[in-house]
């Protein structure tokens, strides 16, 4: 679902009500007027939370019908409600389509010896290649190629050695017809993955590390990610800390699709990652993953990253990241219940698989009873 063209939004600190989507249903068979849909994809919801906000904090909460919500209606509240249960169209990558009314698993392939799961696994470029070509045929939408560590701790990598790492994969990849997202928050980068292949910039820094970023994308045409973050990643779990979770980062992405779209970038380009483990402890990623729905009002595709996370090893003993694929499993569920667009992950058999069964308890559940 690209970003809706007709948002306004308030970008003010002042007093505001947000709306979050809850009370989800199996189906709306048999509640005309009493149920949403989400998004445009597979979930239905019969409760919306009228969220009201003073600056970055929630100041009151109240759970609505949804039959009853356009009683509430201002104009700031109608054009979320539009958004968030309007449908958009697929997202195009080159020659790629990738639908958006269902789940899409994006690969996540690090070509980097420091990654935090999965870094110093491939020798040469051909291995990295041929490995995302496996993931492709394992379901995955998009394989998401990076050359640089963002994990806690991670120092910055130079242009030269992030282009040399990531440039022939993407090159080789894109030559079978797939379709690459560069993970890079650098302009050099960008260019570099543009011209070998991608058709995609995830940029964790949402614009923020690299002044030209934003100029490249533009002039390229491609769809961006920009995801939340709070620091940079040398200190980013040092201590995080927030008035409110959901309501900063919140705030802080429809701000930056604001600053992107005025730079150039064509706002059905633009998606939103809430930013899972980036400047956050365990409590604030659970919080957002409970409130994920939340994000849809600001009208773009949802992508969520939280596959092996260290959060999954802090509610499971400390179980190493070879050991987090359940609770990875879980988060993505979690995300899909919840309308997010594509999710990004690891272990693509197992999601792909899962999204497979969860789809198939939809299509059940949409199914009329004669």
């Amino acid at each position: 679902m690209p970003c809706v063209n007709n948002i306004s939004p308030h970008y003010s600190a002042g007093m505001r009500t947000l709306l979050r989507p809850t009370g989800f249903v199996d189906s709306p068979f048999g509640h005309d007027g009493k149920v949403a849909r989400l998004a445009g994809g597979l979930s239905w919801f019969a409760m919306v939370e009228l969220i009201g906000i003073d600056g970055n904090r929630r100041v009151s909460a109240e759970l609505l019908p949804v039959a009853e919500i356009e009683k509430r209606f201002d104009n700031d509240l109608e054009r979320q409600w539009t958004t968030l249960t309007s449908a958009g169209a697929p997202l195009s990558l080159g020659e790629r389509t990738v639908r958006l009314d269902q789940p899409q698993v994006m690969a996540i392939l690090n070509v980097t010896p420091d990654s935090f799961s999965d870094g110093g696994q491939f020798p040469d470029a051909s291995s990295a290649a041929e490995a995302g070509a496996d993931m492709m045929a394992n379901g995955a939408a998009i394989v998401d190629v990076g050359g640089e560590s963002t994990r806690p701790g991670a120092k910055p990598v130079w242009e030269g050695d992030e282009i040399e790492r990531i440039a022939p994969v993407i090159r080789q990849l894109a030559a079978a017809g797939a379709a690459v997202s560069a993970d890079t928050r650098k302009s050099d980068v960008m260019t570099a993955a543009l011209e070998a292949g991608a058709r995609m910039i995830n940029d964790v820094s949402a614009l923020t590390y690299d002044d030209r970023a934003a100029e490249v994308i533009a002039a390229a045409g491609v769809p961006l990610v920009v995801m939340h973050h709070k620091g940079a990643p040398e200190t980013m779990q040092d201590d995080p800390r927030y008035d409110d979770v959901l309501v900063e980062v919140y705030l802080w992405l429809e701000e930056r699709v604001a600053t992107a779209e005025a730079a150039g970038i064509s706002r059905d380009k633009i998606l939103i990652d809430p930013g899972f483990g980036f400047g956050k402890n365990v409590a604030h990623n659970l919080e957002l993953m409970n409130g994920l729905a939340l994000f849809h009002s600001l009208g773009c595709p949802v992508v969520v990253g939280a596959s092996r996370k260290r959060t999954i090893g802090a509610l499971s003993g400390e179980a190493p990241v070879d050991r987090r694929l359940g609770g990875s499993i879980a988060f993505a569920l979690k995300a899909a219940e919840q309308g997010a667009h594509i999710v990004r992950a690891h272990d693509v058999f197992e999601t792909v698989q899962a999204f497979r069964v969860w789809r198939g308890l939809r299509d059940q559940a949409l199914t009329p009873r004669v």
